[in-house]
């Protein structure tokens, strides 16, 4: 299969991150164990991965409907009905639709921490260690061994003002040879690209180009303005900085 492939599943979620509501067919799944999960042919579920939370939703087959409440990842994509809920047959035809106020939230947020990550590593050159997000809430990592004196509101108001100049959010791909050639493209301390014969980048125009597979919005001016809520210290060189987004 090619790049835009997940096992047999179509990674629709790549190839448009505004659909929500998509038709497809069930290729795998077990009714008798619905924990094993339900592969469909084309899925615009993001599977999770990067940080970014797996995607909620439903899948609508005659007149039912099963919860969508997460995705185990394998040869092919698993995804996790909720408990109890019924599971469609090897075969069905049935709807996709994704829970938009999560994924908008969370492309939001996505795009929210890349432009807090391109914003530290252009004013203090360090990389990121670690980070986490959920709807409207993240955290990131950095290997900033002292914390500047009115850092947290100097920090805020940088990233606020890289938001406020709109800059478009693009993502292409690069070939492997591109992606060898690209300084910077992992922001992440211990990571490489990701031994594919194309990368993903996303690229905030003038901001942070990396190495990413999440979901974004497509300009920094839809994320909403970010309150740097707390800066921890996590060990001698390790800062925890921790950001919530306006609704």
């Amino acid at each position: 299969m090619g790049i835009d492939h997940h096992g047999r599943t179509q990674r629709l979620d790549w190839a448009d991150v505004t659909l929500r509501e998509w038709d497809c067919t069930v290729l795998w799944s077990d009714p008798a164990d619905p924990d094993q999960g339900i592969v469909l042919d084309r899925s615009a579920f993001y599977p999770g991965g990067g940080g970014q939370p797996p995607d909620h939703g439903v899948l609508i087959w005659q007149g039912v409907q099963t919860r969508i409440v997460g995705t185990r990842k394998g040869d092919d994509l698993y995804l996790l009905p909720a408990p109890g809920d019924p599971v469609p047959p090897v075969g069905t035809t049935v709807t996709g639709a994704i829970d938009d106020d999560r994924r908008s939230s969370l492309m939001r947020t996505h795009s929210g921490l890349h432009v807090l990550c391109g914003t530290v590593f252009r004013d203090f050159n360090v990389l990121v260690t670690g980070s986490n997000m959920e709807p409207g809430e993240a955290r990131m990592d950095f290997n900033l061994p002292e914390i500047p004196p009115g850092f947290k509101q100097s920090l805020e108001d940088a990233v606020n003002a890289e938001i406020a100049a709109d800059r478009k959010i693009v993502v292409r791909m690069l070939s492997r040879e591109e992606a060898n050639a690209t300084p910077d493209l992992v922001r992440t301390q211990f990571k490489a690209p990701p031994e594919l014969p194309e990368v993903r980048v996303v690229d905030i125009v003038g901001l942070d180009v990396q190495a990413d597979g999440g979901t974004h919005v497509a300009s920094t001016g839809q994320i909403g303005r970010v309150t740097v809520t707390k800066v921890e210290s996590k060990g001698r060189q390790n800062r925890r900085v921790r950001i919530k987004l306006s609704s």
